[in-house]
């Protein structure tokens, strides 16, 4: 589990297809300076996809891709030099700072709009039909793994507010329009829904 804060951005160094098949070996540089002390199988959310740590270096790490994680999620548009959220798993004790995060992509949404706004941006995404009935004002979701209030619901598309300290931070100092993003819906609004289901 994860709680939408990024704790570093890393960087796209080395894509490896694995065998024959469509699976892919990604090599994150990180501005961590303790990736020794990352154990292999470790969890890392990577701009939200929650991956696993099959090698490491002193300032890098390596995970696996499945094709269906390639298929589903950005994963599978990243080159060398993309920029990553990374997030390691909460500890119990741990403050939560955003909200729980599973690391488990829905779905990809896309940006439509990105409008200075009073020292932040006012980012809009449009997201499939069968995500935007999970998306409710003043709720949550995770956006590339950063956990955000959601301002405005208008159909299938939705904005946030981003602040300038999130923008340098996270990759969204590099997002344009026209670029696709990794949404993962907040777990409460998808139990309620399916519970609805049955009421």
């Amino acid at each position: 589990m994860f709680t939408g804060i990024v704790t570093g951005l890393g960087t796209i160094r080395a894509l490896k297809p694995l065998g024959e098949g469509s699976d892919m070996r990604l090599e994150i540089a990180t501005p961590w300076q303790d990736t020794a002390r990352i154990p292999i199988g470790a969890s890392i959310a990577c701009s939200g996809c929650c991956l696993t740590a099959v090698a490491l270096g002193p300032d890098w790490f390596a995970v696996d891709a499945s094709a269906e994680t390639l298929s589903k999620t950005t994963l599978g548009e990243w080159k060398v030099g993309t920029r990553v959220n990374l997030e390691r798993p909460l500890k119990v004790g741990d403050e939560l700072g955003g909200h729980i995060v599973a690391g488990h992509v829905d779905g990809v949404g896309v940006v439509v709009a990105a409008t200075p706004e009073h020292g932040s941006t006012r980012w809009r995404f449009e997201v499939p039909r069968e995500l935007a009935r999970f998306i409710a004002p003043k709720g949550s979701v995770a956006i590339n793994g950063v956990s955000l209030t959601v301002n405005e619901v208008d159909g299938n598309s939705f904005g946030v507010n981003i602040i300038a300290h999130t923008s340098e931070v996270t990759n969204f100092g590099q997002l344009q329009v026209g670029d696709r993003v990794n949404i993962e819906i907040d777990t409460v609004a998808r139990y309620v829904a399916r519970l609805t289901e049955y009421a």
